[in-house]
């Protein structure tokens, strides 16, 4: 049986292009436009969908709460938010959420897709792996309240934004981010600054990581777009 994704959206043109593109590469789909109506709809699911693509804003319940709800009654059940609300990208990834991953509107139907892929992929790999294997494998830890990265139980020393930087990346493994998506994260007063700064901040927290692991680049530079954590050799 092809995985099912339920899409949860009030637009129904664009629920009916990610349906498509998802039929096409090899998913089933089920589409609910009301926010009051998914909850329900999940207790009685059989079989359960193997991820929920959420939109944020919606009538009755809205993507914040359904997402709240999802994460306490069905915690390995993968969450991708869909949103035209840049401000809301940290607490959608948050640990008050637990959103898997985000993507913004206006989106390709194309990057969904791969943006499923991808989350599917590190559902079934974790819920494959022992937590101790997994923590061997890379063990870099974030302490959120002490505003530390810890490698191998070393702490890296980061400064607030550098800590901030490898928080955003961290939470969506593979995902390349861009020069600007970095500083809305970096600098929470909106401050202006140049791509240089971005480039110096992820070459000094490059620095700081090879003083631990000088044989592996977890940092990865994109040419022309950004940068992206990608753990994985």
């Amino acid at each position: 049986m092809n995985e099912r994704i339920l899409i949860v959206e009030d637009e129904p043109k664009i629920a009916r292009l990610v349906a498509d593109y998802l039929t096409g590469s090899g998913f089933e789909s089920h589409h609910i436009e009301h926010g009051d109506a998914v909850l329900p709809w999940l207790d009685k699911a059989d079989p359960m969908p193997a991820l929920v693509l959420l939109d944020l804003m919606l009538p009755g319940t809205d993507g914040l709460t359904l997402c709240r709800e999802i994460r306490q009654r069905w915690p390995r059940l993968p969450v991708i938010m869909l949103t035209a609300r840049v401000e809301e990208v940290d607490r959608l990834l948050g640990l008050e959420l637990g959103a898997d991953d985000y993507i913004c509107k206006p989106f390709s139907p194309r990057e969904v897709v791969a943006r499923v892929r991808a989350v599917l992929r590190r559902a079934q790999a974790a819920a494959g792996e022992h937590p101790a294997a997994t923590r061997d494998a890379l063990p870099l830890e974030l302490d959120a309240a002490g505003w530390r990265a810890l490698a191998d139980g070393r702490d890296l020393g980061l400064t607030a934004v550098e800590f901030q930087l490898l928080k955003v990346m961290m939470q969506a493994p593979g995902q390349i981010f861009s020069r600007d998506q970095l500083m809305d994260h970096m600098y929470r007063d909106h401050r202006i600054v140049s791509e240089r700064t971005v480039d110096s901040h992820v070459k000094k927290l490059r620095r700081k990581i090879a003083e631990v692991w000088p044989e592996r680049e977890i940092i990865r530079s994109v040419y022309s777009v950004g940068y992206k954590y990608q753990p994985e050799e």
